[in-house]
């Protein structure tokens, strides 16, 4: 054990694994704060009236200029024309009176004229007292079938001429005079062309032939019938000036816009501007430092909670929480260093942050689900750090470079990752950063010059490759202080070069060929499940390294030799089989191979019975107990291990079948699972009864693939060859 996880141990004793878990993410949360914490402190502008501005002033946020707006709803409104209507039944309305009134003298013609002359002889004198009327007794008569309001309208002298007209100049003049108010009236007379219209109609009448009396009579009617047709309409202008006023968007000071350039006075409506926005407010705010607080308030719960749930033990908990904090403490770091020096000429010095350095250390370290999540949190962090050139305290475009460049970096590794790998992963990484890079800056549309396109291209070059370099560099590091078994760490370990793989292979050959078998059974069976499917592999490689200690004990390894167990008494063969348990994990004790692998070779068989010898012990009569003839543990803790001790006795089982088929292989493995779980051997690891199924299955389809039955040729009778003449 190292030092950092010695002196880890002593600080959990004296705390407690809960309490030191939460004060890790205190501490995590403190130091992210301390980072962070001139990133939002707001900014201090001199500002005068009337006096050139010391530097130039951009919005810090996005504000409605509601004077301004105000304003241009005075003007909008102001332009739109007052609404008239025209009143078209007023024309209608005059032109019934004119008739009506012509109609009434043409009554009280009809009623004062003389009868026809075959009535004449009849009671002559009788007729003409009657029917006799003068002039004015005809005015009375006319202006009884009128209404008062008419009659003080209209002149007498209008009625006289009316009455003393002939009939039929009286029916052409009421047709002239209808079709002169007609006329006029259907055009439009407001209240200043009342007069212009009367004179319009009295020029229509002037010419016409009637005698002089009747003409001036027409006149006077179509005069006074002549008034105003179009009025003010207050509700439609209303409704105008409404629509009008709605088509306007409210005036905004953006943010980020220029308020006022450096060097340029500062006159009242910039000053208005600057009051609006927030800069002459002299009050001290707390709400950035209390939102930042919030903010990492948020991320350290959300932390602590997500590995809270994990299913692993406490002690593989504090040491995935210390690398992760770590990491991201490091990360936070390097920004911080990046953006005190980020005033260059052509680029902002934050794009050549090693944005996937994180993800690719975690990926390797921890888990890709942990990557993914270090890589959200680096950006969230980015987009405040790396603020200078961004009015306000986010800079959300540097913030998707940095989460989107991670997690791409997440993507390109694959499950077999190697130092090369990484270093790969890097130069693929500068150029999907190059894309990624591109693709923001056209999208804000911003006015770059060549020159600024060529910087920001070497800065995703560069931070694609340095976060590659910076994994490899750091990774071991890493790997020694925390004792991670990474999948580089597993890889290397892998290479049929290493010593102790070499010993097996030369010392028991057998064995090896077994330990190769039973690791592409373990592998696939445990991907099934989404174990590490590569730690099976390896630790697979390893699980019967004690076997090189006596290899002619055991059965793979007796090639054309007697077993030496046919000679021995049964407690002897079994604390041969036995020990290969113990001298395996101290053979890889003693070559500082990782607790992992050292674990799998400890507890592969966990609490197993030795059957065979705890059987012949029985028959040839000797008093033994069961516990004496079984391995002695511990059962398997992780899946991984309960996984490979299942395929270490498939495998061996299913070399032993003469004639291995489909049915019996899947007869063989439900017996060797069900045996386990009988005895209780997965009872201390978190496998469940749906994985073990998965687990059977996947078995199953691999031994079908190594042992698939193979077609008998029938044989043939040679036949005579022919000989050709």
């Amino acid at each position: 054990m190292n030092f950092i996880q010695a002196n880890l141990t002593r600080l959990r004793a004296l705390l407690g694994n809960r309490l030191f878990q939460i004060l890790l993410f205190v501490v995590l949360g403190i130091f992210a704060y301390l980072m962070m914490y001139s990133n939002v402190k707001p900014e201090k502008v001199k500002i005068e009236l009337l006096k050139p501005a010391e530097q130039t002033i951009r919005s810090t946020k996005t504000v409605e200029d509601t004077y301004k707006t105000e304003q241009e709803k005075e003007e909008i409104t102001q332009q739109v024309a007052d609404v008239y209507t025209l009143k078209k039944e007023y024309a209608q309305n005059k032109v019934d009176l004119i008739a009506s009134i012509f109609d009434s003298a043409l009554e009280v013609k009809k009623e004062t004229s003389p009868e026809d002359p075959e009535s004449a002889g009849k009671d002559e004198n009788e007729n003409n007292s009657s029917k006799t009327a003068t002039p004015a007794e005809k005015t009375v008569m006319l202006k009884q079938k009128l209404t008062d309001e008419v009659n003080k309208e209209i002149p007498e002298s209008v009625f006289l001429a009316l009455v003393e007209a002939d009939e039929d100049d009286l029916k052409i003049s009421k047709d002239l005079t209808i079709t002169a108010v007609n006329n006029v009236m259907s055009q439009r007379i407001t209240a200043a062309d009342v007069e212009n219209a009367k004179k319009r109609a009295e020029e229509e009448l002037k010419y016409t032939s009637l005698d002089n009396e009747l003409k001036n009579a027409s006149i006077s009617l179509a005069r006074n019938a002549i008034i105003q047709n179009v009025f003010f309409d207050k509700d439609k202008t209303e409704v105008q000036r409404t629509q009008a006023v709605e088509t306007i968007e409210p005036i905004k000071i953006l943010q980020g816009q220029i308020i006022v350039e450096e060097g340029q006075l500062i006159d009242r409506e910039v000053y208005r501007q600057l009051e609006l926005a927030g800069f002459l407010n002299n009050d001290k705010t707390v709400f950035p430092y209390l939102g930042l607080f919030l903010f990492l308030t948020l991320i350290t719960g959300a932390l602590y909670y997500y590995f809270y749930l994990s299913n692993n033990t406490e002690d593989r908990k504090v040491t995935q929480m210390l690398v992760f904090s770590l990491v991201l403490m490091l990360s936070l770091s390097v920004m911080k260093i990046f953006s005190l020096f980020s005033d260059l000429k052509y680029v902002d010095l934050g794009y050549y942050f090693p944005a996937a350095m994180a993800a690719m250390l975690i990926k390797n370290l921890l888990h890709e689900r942990f990557a993914a999540a270090i890589t959200i949190i680096l950006g969230a962090f980015g987009t405040i750090i790396f603020n200078g050139d961004v009015s306000g305290n986010l800079d959300f475009s540097i913030g998707l470079y940095i989460m989107f460049s991670g997690l791409a970096a997440i993507i390109i590794l694959s499950k077999k990752n190697f130092k090369t790998k990484i270093l790969q992963a890097g130069l693929l990484l500068s150029v999907i950063n190059v894309v990624l890079l591109f693709s923001i800056l056209f999208i804000m549309d911003g006015n770059y010059s060549k020159m600024e396109y060529l910087f920001y291209m070497i800065a995703a070059i560069v931070s694609g490759v340095a976060s590659s370099v910076l994994t490899i560099g750091l990774l071991p590091f890493f790997e020694a202080g925390f004792g991670i078994l990474s999948s580089i760490k597993l890889l290397e370990l892998s290479n049929p070069n290493h010593p102790l793989l070499r010993k097996i292979l030369t010392e028991a050959p057998g064995t090896y060929h077994h330990s190769v078998m039973v690791a592409n059974l373990a592998d696939s069976a445990c991907e099934a499940i989404e174990a590490n499917g590569l730690l099976a592999r390896v630790g697979s490689y390893y699980h019967d390294i004690g076997k090189t200690k006596r290899p002619q004990f055991f059965i793979e390894n007796q090639m054309n030799i007697e077993n030496p167990h046919d000679r021995l008494p049964s407690a002897t063969s079994r604390d041969i089989i036995i020990a290969h348990v113990k001298d395996g994990a101290e053979m890889l004790l003693k070559c500082k191979m990782p607790q992992e692998i050292i674990d799998i070779a400890e507890q592969h068989h966990g609490t197993t019975l030795l059957k065979f010898f705890y059987h012949k012990a029985l028959k040839q009569g000797e008093d033994v107990k069961e516990e004496e003839y079984r391995y002695y543990g511990p059962k398997a803790q992780t899946k991984e291990i309960a996984v490979i001790g299942i395929a270490d006795s498939v495998e061996a089982a299913v070399r032993s079948m003469v004639h291995p088929t489909p049915e019996k292989i899947v007869e063989l493995v439900e017996k060797i699972i069900s045996d386990r779980m009988n005895d209780h051997q997965f009872d201390e690891c978190d496998i469940t009864m749906k994985e073990l199924s998965v687990v059977k299955q996947s078995l199953c389809e691999t031994l079908n693939g190594i042992f698939h039955s193979r077609i008998e040729y029938p044989e043939f009778p040679k036949l005579e060859q022919k000989v050709r003449p």
